[in-house]
């Protein structure tokens, strides 16, 4: 899977958690899922297990604690996929 389409699914299952519409039509992979995006923190869980479910992956927490941005998770996924 292209990276191209693993970020178009990240911002897809991100979109209905995202509270600043602005910073998510303006993203870039250095943009950050909390503090920019505004996604509550309690709700990544739900991020995350879309992604395992989405991807046919499995994400430690150790490996979640390590992402900030939408480029680290898109990262990861790819890394996964790979």
């Amino acid at each position: 899977m292209q990276q191209s389409e693993v970020l178009e699914k990240v911002v897809a299952i991100l979109t209905p958690y995202v509270k600043n519409q602005a910073a998510l039509a303006g993203l870039k992979p250095e943009t950050n899922i909390l503090d920019d995006l505004k996604v509550n923190s309690a709700r990544l869980v739900d991020v995350v297990l879309a992604f395992e479910d989405e991807f046919g992956i499995e994400v430690a927490d150790d490996e979640v604690d390590k992402v900030a941005t939408v480029g680290d998770a898109v990262n990861l996924i790819c890394k996964k996929l790979n």
